[in-house]
C-alpha cells in the first residue's frame, strides 16, 4: 500500500503589447487630426445583438503617456471580458494506492478571454513524482507499443499493467489528441529540460472556457512505499 500526494501550483503571465507608431498625416499645407481614422465604425444593434466595431484602423494598439491611455482599434472589446484564469483545486491527493489499480483525480481550469489574438494554457512538472529519499514513480508511456504516448501526443492508457503518472484532458479548447477519456500524456519535466506542453488554446473570444484535467497514476507491486509529491505549473498567456 502506497500513499501518494500531488500538489499543483499556478503561475500566470501576461504578454506586453509592443509599441505601435501612428502614421503622421500632414504636409506643408495641411495637418489632419482625428480621434479615429477608419473607413467605418460605431455602435450597431438590433433586437438580437449589439455590435461595436472599427474597420480599416491604421494604427491599432495601446498608447500611453503621462495622464492618458489610448486603446485604438479592434475596440479592445470595450474590456468587456478581462482575461482571467482559475483552477478549481490546487491540492490533489490520491490517498493510498493499490498496485495494479489505477487511481485518478481531477481539477478544472477556467479561462475568460476577450482579446483579438489568442490565449494558451501550458503545463509542466517540476520533476517526476518522488519521495524525499528519491524513490520515483516514472512518467507514463501509456500502454506502449502503438499506444506509446509522449509529452505532445496522447495515446490510450487502459492497461492495468502499464505503470506511471500522466494526465488526460476534456472540455473546451483542448488539444485534439485527447480523443476520449482513455487518452493520456506524460507531463513535460523541467528537470529534463523539456518544454511546457500546450493543453488549452483558442482564438475565439469567450467566457467560462473550461476544461478538466484528469491526473492518473498506476504503480507496480515493487514500487517502494512512501509519500510521493511533485508540483505542476499551469501558465495562462493571452495575446492581443
Amino acid at each position: 500500500m502506497k500513499k501518494l500526494t500531488l500538489t499543483l501550483t499556478i503561475i500566470m503571465f501576461l504578454l506586453v503589447v509592443p509599441t505601435i507608431r501612428a502614421i503622421p498625416m500632414d504636409s506643408s499645407r495641411f495637418r489632419m487630426e482625428s480621434a479615429n481614422i477608419e473607413i467605418a465604425g460605431g455602435n450597431k444593434s438590433s433586437t438580437s445583438y449589439k455590435l461595436a466595431d472599427t474597420v480599416g484602423q491604421l494604427a491599432a494598439g495601446q498608447y500611453s503617456s503621462t495622464g492618458y491611455v489610448v486603446k485604438a482599434g479592434f475596440q479592445y472589446l470595450h474590456s468587456i471580458i478581462p482575461f482571467r484564469f482559475s483552477i478549481s483545486n490546487t491540492n490533489i491527493s490520491f490517498g493510498t494506492l493499490v498496485p495494479g489499480t489505477p487511481s485518478t483525480a481531477t481539477t478544472n481550469l477556467t479561462v475568460y478571454f476577450g482579446g483579438a489574438g489568442q490565449y494558451q494554457v501550458t503545463a509542466i512538472e517540476e520533476g517526476p513524482l518522488k519521495t524525499q529519499s528519491a524513490n520515483v514513480i516514472p512518467d507514463t508511456t501509456c500502454d506502449g507499443g502503438a499506444n506509446t504516448c509522449s509529452e505532445s501526443l496522447a495515446k490510450v492508457w487502459s492497461s492495468g499493467s502499464a505503470y506511471g503518472f500522466g494526465y488526460g484532458m476534456s472540455g473546451n479548447d483542448i488539444a485534439t489528441d485527447f480523443i476520449d477519456a482513455t487518452y493520456f500524456r506524460p507531463f513535460p519535466d523541467r528537470t529534463a529540460a523539456e518544454s511546457p506542453a500546450t493543453i488549452m488554446t483558442s482564438i475565439n473570444v469567450g467566457k467560462n472556457r473550461s476544461s478538466t484535467v484528469t491526473f492518473k497514476t498506476n504503480i507496480s507491486s515493487i514500487q517502494p512505499a512512501g509519500s510521493y509529491q511533485t508540483v505542476i505549473n499551469f501558465v495562462a498567456t493571452p495575446s492581443y
